[in-house]
């Protein structure tokens, strides 16, 4: 201690400055990097729940698209198409009922939408729209008044505009080509809201929040991160799957306050360990936590090799009579491989196991069979999901 005195007092402040600004430095970068790691596996309450209420309604609708070029539906074919046209045309005071209609440039849609949550009367929402009967495209086509039921038989909105449609078909004498999906469209803001979803949101007491990825772990850890951050009791877990939350009494706000304030809070989620199969494609999901117990796994790659060499056989020379024919000639291989043993110890996770399989070129098809017979042996602690 007297040294560094003496060091200070000699004019070696500046250094004994410089000293304490690099160690702080390091201190700072340290408990930075740890504060990243300890964020980076944590998530906002809002992307891993749904708050109940809070959801999107389905629409739909059925209409036709005019001022198509030719591309429409053959009415012969599509008599929905004819009967809806002549209903419009009286409703607009012209009467074609028992005339033989033949026009090409009307097609029968459905129309669908998606009402987001709390979407105010006269707000614009987008639609999409399909043909229903054989029309070849709708490029160019006007989608005509059409209403859009809920659920409920109720009409939400109305739909009407011009479609746009991002494929389209070209055609000659011997050959067709189709880029894209011709018959199907979208008309940007193309309905209008008329009704409103009759939920205030604001007069509840409480509220649940579901879970997306339904986990009790995972609910009890919000319940801990929004009492923790209110003081008091205010959430409870029901279930594996939603979190009650109730408004305290000496909370100012309202219920969409509270939501506000506890939807950025940061929790870790946790989940079983799961393993997703796609037989048809080949891929292959896995989560983090899976792990196999010592299990001894044998593969051998089983190879059917046919050789066909069909020889010509021909009469003998100056043969009085005779004929050239060909002589089948078939050679089949079977190898079976050297199948060997080898034991998987306790704590391999799956990326292990899969990555050494894949150094080894097993194919996706044999790696999904291999971890099924894991599974049927019960060394694989995780759940197996096949699509």
């Amino acid at each position: 201690m007297n040294k560094l005195i003496k060091r200070i007092n000699r004019g070696g402040l500046r250094d004994f400055t410089l000293m304490v600004l690099g160690l702080s430095l390091i201190a700072a970068m340290f408990a930075s990097s740890f504060a990243t790691t300890a964020h980076a596996k944590t998530t906002r309450i809002k992307d891993i729940v749904d708050f109940e209420g809070v959801r999107d309604n389905q629409l739909v609708g059925y209409g036709l698209v005019v001022g198509l070029n030719g591309t429409g539906d053959s009415l012969n074919n599509s008599p929905f198409t004819e009967q809806s046209l002549v209903s419009m045309l009286e409703r607009l005071g012209v009467s074609t009922r028992g005339q033989n209609l033949n026009t090409g440039n009307v097609a029968a849609v459905m129309v669908t939408a998606t009402l987001p949550p709390f979407t105010n009367q006269g707000a614009e929402i987008d639609v999409n729209v399909s043909a229903l009967g054989d029309a070849e495209s709708l490029r160019g086509g006007t989608l005509l008044v059409t209403p859009l039921m809920a659920a409920d038989g109720e009409v939400y909105a109305v739909a009407q505009g011009p479609v746009a449609i991002s494929g389209f078909t070209v055609q000659g004498q011997a050959g067709t080509l189709t880029q894209n999906i011709p018959t199907a469209g979208r008309i940007a803001n193309g309905a209008i809201v008329e009704r409103e979803i009759d939920f205030k949101l604001e007069d509840l007491q409480q509220v649940r929040l579901a879970l997306r990825n339904p986990d009790f772990t995972t609910a009890r850890r919000i319940s801990q991160a929004i009492n923790g951050f209110m003081s008091t009791g205010v959430a409870k877990a029901e279930n594996s799957a939603s979190v009650v939350l109730r408004r305290p009494n000496n909370f100012d706000g309202s219920i969409v306050d509270l939501i506000t304030d506890i939807e950025q809070l940061p929790v870790q989620p946790d989940q079983i360990a799961r393993v997703v199969i796609d037989e048809r494609s080949g891929v292959i999901v896995m989560g983090a936590d899976v792990k196999i117990s010592t299990v001894a796994i044998a593969q051998a790659n089983l190879t059917v090799k046919i050789t066909e060499t069909p020889q010509v056989s021909q009469p003998n020379p100056f043969a009085e009579q005779g004929e050239t024919v060909v002589v089948p000639r078939t050679d089949i291989e079977v190898n079976s491989g050297d199948a060997k043993l080898a034991v998987v110890e306790t704590g391999v996770t799956l990326q292990d196991l899969v990555t050494g399989l894949n150094r080894l070129g097993v194919a996706p098809g044999d790696i999904i069979t291999i971890l099924q017979a894991i599974k049927a042996a019960g060394a694989l602690q995780a759940e197996i999901e096949t699509l």
